[in-house]
């Protein structure tokens, strides 16, 4: 289309609210947009050049059409040309680097609500906090609020079922027991209530709710209950101590601070919470290389307050910023209350302000956000490519070795934090005799593996405990079949929650539930490669203990045959020498030597080995 025809196009636009989108010579697309009117945001970028900014002038000259969306409010617009950059990536767009690298806490929307980190909010009912651009910041808040409040870490489907004792977090204080109805969803609902304010950084609302029931406790002679309220209060008035007080009343704020350079920028938000520096939120942020100060911070905004789950009474900016109406509705929406949008010119707020820009600064020249280890970072990808609801922390992976159905062995590995934890390998002799049946050995050793969490969780004189830890993400070898045996393990055992997922060896594709066609990752993901590593350090778990039994077998049939070899002298052979390579491999003076075996045991024993 020529430059001609799109103005001409452009006249005949609607009066409405929507989304425009420039595209290129190819269809692609160039820049996304938002307006309360399209007629006249999208006439604007054809006014006379000398009133454009470099930016938009650039822009212009590679406009070859315009595509609208018609939304029903200017919010509607907002949220969509939001979700239209992250889709697009256009090139004239500001955009946060690694948006989806960034969690959030979430309480579950159950009856006995679970605290867990996700990679995205969604419209399911539940409380959600962040993001967080600090994964350090975020488990430090998390691990605080369960040593804080005994709320439950399990994902066993509690206030479905009754267990009949809790676990050994309920006797180490770490879980009030809702599993075995050991506390009320009214008072299980007090400690979830105050997880979340110590979430929003509410610690003083926190504290008056544990003074108070620390008041009520000791007036019931609960002197143990009392003293655990106390401990708590001092542990949040040390948290309170190292908040610094920015503003003399108690109010909600956000700072926001932004530096660029070429085509890098780097937003902060500072936040203050009832008057106290909160924490510091830094983005790395990408640009084009013409955009303004106020084009970069306007589209961080829409982008950061979009994401964001905590909405305060005031935004400070550093300088004002064009067309921030949709934005203040969506903000007072969102927040169920006023807000405002101000550029302080003196006093403490200004002091706040100049303080986030320094911190943008710093930012940008330091790159300051978080990079994550390389396995975190494939966790982070392999979130994003299987859509798993949350980060998998814990994967186990589980395969099957036999021969031809004999000494069929199972195995179970565990990545924490993307490494091996070889201490927490498990392996199984599975007992499925007969025609060799793979989804039925699948199916056994899943069974044992989840049977025995919920009996340790359930019974606190079970000491081993093996089987305890639960994971985010099940990988199985193969394909839709073992999936589904996968699946069908878990609901039956109404552990429906954890992830699942089955790698196939021949294509690499991923399988995942609800999903009619494979995932195909690219080869050289990080992704791909963590999952491979779990398959095969599985299999090779599963083949080791599949040959040390196949092994076992064949040195007891050997030594079954000679006279004077019974079981106790088979168990010092198999003790001394470990298996059949290993005796083969002795000389009859080693053999003699071995106490109970009389010379001409030994002799006759050496022959067979060496016919």
């Amino acid at each position: 289309m020529t430059q001609k025809n799109l103005r001409e196009n452009v006249q005949n636009l609607p009066n409405a609210p929507g989304v425009y989108i420039f595209r290129g010579r190819q269809g692609e697309v160039l820049y996304v947009g938002k307006a309360s009117s399209l007629r006249d945001r999208v006439r604007s970028y054809f006014q006379a050049e000398h009133l454009l900014s470099p930016k938009i002038r650039k822009l212009r000259t590679l406009i070859r059409d315009v595509e609208i969306v018609l939304t029903g409010s200017e919010v509607e617009a907002l949220i969509l040309e939001d979700a239209l950059i992250k889709k697009y990536r256009p090139p004239f767009n500001t955009r946060l680097r690694d948006d989806k690298r960034y969690p959030y806490l979430k309480i579950t929307n159950e009856r006995f609500p679970r605290i867990t980190v996700v990679r995205r909010p969604e419209a399911d009912g539940a409380q959600y906090f962040g993001p967080y651009t600090s994964s350090k910041a975020m488990r430090r808040v998390l691990k605080l609020a369960h040593k804080l409040f005994p709320i439950r870490p399990c994902n066993l489907p509690v206030g479905q079922k009754l267990y009949p004792r809790p676990c050994l977090y309920y006797y180490i204080g770490r879980c009030s027991g809702p599993c075995a109805a050991l506390v009320s969803p009214e008072e299980y609902g007090r400690y979830v209530e105050s997880a979340a304010l110590l979430f929003q950084g509410r610690v003083d609302q926190v504290m008056a709710r544990l003074k108070e029931e620390m008041k009520k406790a000791a007036e019931e002679e609960r002197f143990e209950h009392a003293a655990r309220l106390r401990d708590q209060i001092l542990a949040l008035e040390r948290i309170r101590e190292r908040q610094v007080v920015a503003l003399p009343e108690p109010v909600d704020l956000d700072a926001i601070g932004i530096a660029q350079k070429d085509n890098r920028g780097y937003g902060v938000v500072l936040l203050v919470r009832a008057g106290r520096l909160l924490a510091r939120e830094g983005f790395a942020l990408t640009l084009p290389e013409i955009s303004s100060p106020q084009e970069a911070l306007s589209e961080f905004l829409d982008q950061y307050y979009t994401r964001t789950t905590a909405i305060p009474e005031e935004v400070l900016l550093p300088f004002p910023v064009p067309e921030t109406e949709a934005l203040l509705v969506y903000l007072r929406r969102k927040r169920g209350g006023k807000v405002e949008v101000v550029v302080p010119k003196a006093g403490e707020r200004k002091n706040l302000v100049e303080l986030a820009l320094r911190n943008a600064e710093l930012g940008l020249r330091r790159t300051e956000v978080e990079e994550l280890p390389p396995e975190e970072e494939a966790l982070e990808l392999l979130s994003e490519a299987l859509d798993l609801a949350v980060r998998p922390w814990r994967i186990e992976g589980f395969d099957i070795s036999n021969l031809q159905g004999e000494e069929a062995t199972g195995s179970m590995v565990v990545f924490v934090g993307g490494k091996p934890r070889r201490d927490q390998y498990r392996r199984f002799r599975v007992r499925v005799a007969g025609k060799p049946d793979d989804y039925a050995m699948m199916e056994e050793v899943l069974r044992r593996r989840f049977t025995h969490a919920l009996a340790e969780l359930a019974d606190p004189t079970i000491t081993a405990r093996k089987f305890s830890d639960l994971p985010d993400l099940v990988l199985v070898d193969g394909g839709k079949g073992q999936l589904s045996v996968a699946q069908g393990v878990l609901e039956e055992l109404g552990l429906s929650g954890i992830e699942v997922a089955a790698l196939a060896k021949k294509e690499e594709l991923v399988f995942r539930p609800n999903r009619s066609e494979p995932i195909k990752l690219p080869d050289d993901s990080p992704a791909l490669r963590l999952l491979q590593r779990l398959r095969d350090e599985a299999h090779r778990f599963a083949v080791e203990y599949h040959r040390t039994l196949r092994e076992r077998r064949t040195f007891s049939s050997l030594l079954d045959e000679l006279p004077g070899i019974g079981e106790k002298r088979k168990q010092l052979l198999l003790l001394r020498f470990g298996s059949l390579e290993g005796l083969r491999e002795a000389s009859l003076e080693e053999l003699l030597s071995v106490p109970g075996l009389p010379r001409k045991t030994a002799e006759l024993l050496y022959k067979a080995l060496h016919p």
